[in-house]
């Protein structure tokens, strides 16, 4: 698995791609906060962010996804590692810790870079504002890590990149979780705490007001574990389709 995860790391580092997209987001950030810099004050650096932040799970989230999950179909190197005798289940776990690195660097940097643009242009944040943005932003990784897994089993069990993407942005969107909570509403309205978005909502309040992250982080793991178990049958059932 190291060796695995050890390789995919080397391909996405190389991978130039990687670096134009999140170029090209950083500099259409900052060219969009400097046209917006007039209207700034310091209440700007939470509020701007929390409208930020919301997108994160489709704007970076999806590119991962896509260069983490997705490639493999693509380049057809997917039925090259099941061949080389790579256990199924080893490279659902090795794609789930890769998309963890990446993502927790992605949204670590995220606040950095928020903070960072809005100091440069005169609003800088207190300890606690920093506090929240990072808070926040770890949510948004929960959630992102959470529909990456979900997705993992599309992946698994149609092998088709075009339906694992659109799955994936479906729920980084908030369509599904939006469909599920309005039937939710109607019939078992106390079981919405229970969905990913409803979990790390609590994540995020004890983050922020204190309290115990065990059973939330538990809940967390538990729909993680579960995807994953649902992507390796699919997978251990599914003939090799490309």
């Amino acid at each position: 698995m190291l060796r695995l995860i050890h390789g995919e790391i080397y391909r996405l580092l190389r991978k130039k791609s990687l670096y134009i997209y999140f170029g090209a987001m950083t500099l259409g950030y900052l060219a969009l906060a400097f046209i917006r810099s007039g209207g700034f004050e310091q209440a700007s650096i939470i509020d701007d962010a929390l409208s930020l932040f919301v997108l994160l799970p489709a704007l970076v989230g999806g590119f991962l996804f896509a260069a983490i999950y997705t490639d493999d179909l693509n380049s057809k190197n997917l039925i090259s590692l099941v061949g080389s005798s790579t256990s199924k289940a080893t490279i659902i776990i090795a794609k789930f810790v890769l998309m963890a690195l990446f993502g927790a660097v992605a949204f670590a940097l995220a606040p950095l870079l928020h903070l960072g643009i809005y100091a440069l242009l005169g609003q800088v944040a207190t300890a606690g504002m920093a506090a929240m943005l990072f808070a926040v932003s770890f949510k948004y990784l929960l959630i992102t890590l959470a529909y990456a897994a979900l997705s993992g089993i599309v992946v698994y069990g149609l092998q088709r990149t075009t339906f694992a993407i659109v799955t994936y942005l479906l729920l980084a969107f908030g369509v599904v979780s939006g469909l599920i909570s309005v039937a939710l509403n109607m019939f078992a309205p106390t079981f919405i705490e229970h969905l990913i978005t409803g979990i790390t909502d609590r994540v995020l309040m004890v983050l922020v007001s204190g309290g115990s992250l065990i059973f939330p982080m538990i809940e967390f793991t538990t729909n993680i574990t579960i995807a994953m178990a649902v992507s390796f049958l699919v997978f251990s059932e599914r003939e090799m389709e490309f």
